[in-house]
């Protein structure tokens, strides 16, 4: 799709507002982005940031609980909301003559979401069953994104189970909530986007007349979470009770999306190389050659690619049969980054694998949800929310030189290792 052009403004209260308009269908997007995470969770509070998501969604001082429910759907919308480590989002896509309500909404609730004892405790046990559900009993439950990072990470931030541990989202009050939301869902925090069919003049008027008088308060002061990558290979066993097989997760770091881009892109095109697609390096030798791993997976990003600003990760997973030792398929896939850190892969295997990124995001972004959470994601994190558009003519620059040059940069020195081992006797 051809990209729209997109209009920028900010209001009084800080509020930086993203319009995109496309008239290629009658509906419209509002997402609002906040820039916390559950990296800004403090020590003890694990969990808070996707704990306070779902609180959102629970009435404010002039809607009752489920009226936002109720009116996003009463108009034929659709709605949800996500936590990521360094932002959490809220989305609304609406036949676009409701696109005053959403608006009203979204404003609505970054005044005044209705904090009582009584929501706290029933979405800490909606949020516990999640963990239960999602984690807890499955199989690689939490595999990667939980279980990888406090063996790459040593700080907190970077480190921690951003679901939450029982004992932590147990012990947090009203007081709590109320100190969390004047801290970081303040609008001088935060991105709305209207993407779709809108006019943009009237869109401007009425998200004025709608944000224009929330409160402003000071944006919060956004900490370094820089470390060093490890120093080594550091290696952690988990033991999972209800996997049937062994698994393996390789954790590297990769540049910093926000100051190197093209860097950081080199290693998405390496992750289409060693693993995406039947041709792919890794799956021809170990899924389809030596039949010794059943699944497997590489990329950046643990929630995907550029869904973090730095530290990031590049991982690669693996579930291998169980007579295979861990260190056969490890010692595998070092020979094929060494390979491609000797020689570089062809164009021809390199332009396969950029076309289909550039095929998988023309295709994802054809999708209003998608479009309209990309443009504020990335208005939020690289200050450039057109960057969602350039990103396959970027992806399709990578050259096979620095593809090489990514896959050298995985050393088996400076890595986290996690081996996945069943305890229960699964079959």
């Amino acid at each position: 799709m051809a990209s729209p052009e997109l209009h920028r403004f900010t209001l009084p209260n800080g509020l930086r507002v993203v319009l995109a308009p496309d008239a290629s269908a009658p509906v419209v997007g509002v997402s609002v982005h906040y820039d916390v995470g559950f990296r800004s969770e403090p020590e003890g509070r694990t969990g808070f940031a996707h704990l306070f998501e779902h609180l959102m969604f629970q009435g404010s001082e002039s809607l009752e609980k489920l009226a936002h429910f109720r009116h996003v759907q009463s108009s034929g919308g659709t709605f949800n909301g996500s936590t990521h480590p360094d932002y959490t989002d809220y989305y609304q896509v609406l036949p676009s003559a409701a696109l005053e309500r959403a608006l009203f909404l979204e404003a609505d609730r970054m005044r005044a979401p209705k904090i009582t004892e009584e929501n706290l405790r029933n979405q800490i046990d909606v949020v516990k069953e999640e963990i239960r559900l999602n984690v807890l009993n499955r199989p690689y439950g939490g595999f990667p994104w939980i279980l990888l990072p406090p063996v790459l990470f040593k700080t907190f931030a970077n480190a921690h189970n951003g679901y939450g541990d029982f004992v932590d989202l147990e012990s947090a009050t009203v007081d709590d909530c109320a100190e969390f939301f004047d801290t970081y869902y303040s609008p001088s925090n935060a991105v709305l986007t209207v993407a779709g069919d809108l006019d943009v003049e009237t869109a401007k008027t009425l998200v004025e007349k709608h944000f224009g008088d929330v409160p402003a308060r000071p944006k919060p002061e956004r900490p370094s979470f820089a470390e060093p990558a490890p120093q080594g290979e550091v290696r952690q066993e988990h033991g999972d009770a209800l996997a049937p097989l062994p698994a393996i997760a390789i954790g590297y770091r990769v540049p910093d999306p926000v100051t190197d881009i093209d860097g950081y892109l080199a290693y998405l095109v390496l992750a289409g190389v060693l693993a995406d697609g039947d041709g792919s390096r890794l799956q021809q030798r170990l899924v389809h050659r030596e039949g010794i791993v059943i699944d497997l997976n590489a990329g950046c990003g643990l929630f995907g690619p550029l869904e973090a600003r730095d530290p990031d990760t590049f991982s690669i997973t693996a579930i291998h049969a169980a007579e295979v030792p861990a260190e056969q398929v490890v010692a595998a896939i070092d020979e094929e980054l060494q390979k491609l850190a000797q020689e570089p892969p062809s164009t021809e295997e390199l332009a396969k694998v950029t076309a289909r990124w550039a095929s998988t995001m023309h295709k994802e972004h054809d999708r209003l949800t998608n479009r309209t959470l990309g443009l504020g994601s990335a208005e939020l994190l690289f200050g450039r929310a057109e960057l969602i558009y350039e990103l396959p003519e970027r992806i399709a620059s990578v050259t096979v030189d620095e593809v090489s040059a990514a896959a050298k940069a995985l050393r088996p020195d400076a890595r986290a290792l996690l081996l996945v081992k069943p305890t229960g006797g699964a079959q």
